[in-house]
């Protein structure tokens, strides 16, 4: 019989849980004194990479007022440690904030970066059961763009993205899923993904506490703040009055931070991968109990 409860989270952190971090270590991050060693402003349409150095802090703003924009996140030293989002998306939620962890893939799965700070926390549920910083859903690119349209368009989140990674050595096949910083989406109820306009004002930020030395890299969407959409079926690129989604693009800025205060660091170290040591049962090759 079906039960009249809610099904319980897959994944419920307790305390001393990896999944529930020390929130007071990261409140005191947030509040360190530090020292700004890498600014960027990213134009709109565009993607760049850059490198955030274990202990440091990565902050993603809107200088202009809402923009959405997407994030990939690398091991500096080993690409094929990056960001797992559907994971982060199981272990916390689909959309996150602050004290929320990004999480790596297999067979390294460990935290790569801890939110610390983010201006719209409060943005809540809203109406439509939208919320903020999408892990539900993943780049634009130029493949969907024309599957749909039959347009070729070279500017997608995921063309960005490939163009910045190559001076790092990376090609398209290491572009992976991201973090839709900024921008809203939900599923509607039937299931089907949809995305609503970005919240955000001039001067929002969202913090990142490297828990390693990162490779990170950023597209500002071609969607601008998704007030207007116009690839794939059902879009048109126009509301309201003659606005395109070009008219609604504005640029993000990215700036890296130093910690002054060392002492922050006393009991921190960086997070390690789980100690599994099995070969996948390699030696039973049919499956278990096989043998």
């Amino acid at each position: 019989m079906p039960s009249d409860q809610p099904p319980v989270p897959a994944y419920t952190a307790t305390p001393g849980s990896i999944l529930h971090p020390d929130q007071a270590f990261y409140d005191k991050v947030a509040n360190a004194k530090r020292t700004l060693v890498q600014e960027f402003t990213l134009p709109i349409r565009s993607g760049k990479a850059f490198s955030v150095p274990a202990g440091h802090i990565l902050r993603i703003s809107t200088p202009q007022g809402p923009q959405v924009g997407d994030l990939n996140l690398w091991n500096l030293h080993n690409p094929r440690e990056r960001f797992w989002a559907s994971r982060t998306r199981q272990l916390h939620a689909s959309h996150i904030s602050t004290y929320d962890r990004l999480w790596s893939c297999l067979p390294y799965l460990r935290p790569m970066a801890t939110i610390i700070h983010d201006s719209l926390a409060g943005y809540g549920v809203d109406k439509w059961g939208g919320r903020c910083h999408d892990l539900l859903g993943t780049r634009c690119d130029p493949y969907v763009n024309h599957m749909l349209s039959g347009d070729s368009y070279d500017f997608h989140c995921h063309s960005n993205l490939v163009r910045a990674v190559q001076p790092y050595g990376l090609t398209e096949f290491d572009v992976h899923d991201v973090l839709n910083v900024f921008q809203v989406t939900g599923l509607d109820d039937q299931g089907r993904y949809f995305m609503e306009a970005c919240p955000a004002q001039e001067g929002d930020a969202i913090e990142f506490f490297a828990e390693g030395d990162l490779l990170g890299a950023l597209s500002t969407c071609p969607g601008g703040d998704l007030s207007v959409w116009g690839w794939g079926e059902g879009g048109d690129g126009e509301e309201g009055e003659g606005k395109t989604m070009l008219d609604v693009c504005r640029p993000l800025k990215v700036e890296v931070f130093k910690i002054d205060d060392v002492e922050v660091f006393k009991n921190w170290k960086q997070p390690e991968s789980p100690a599994y040591k099995g070969a996948h049962g390699m030696r039973v090759p049919l499956g278990e109990k096989q043998a």
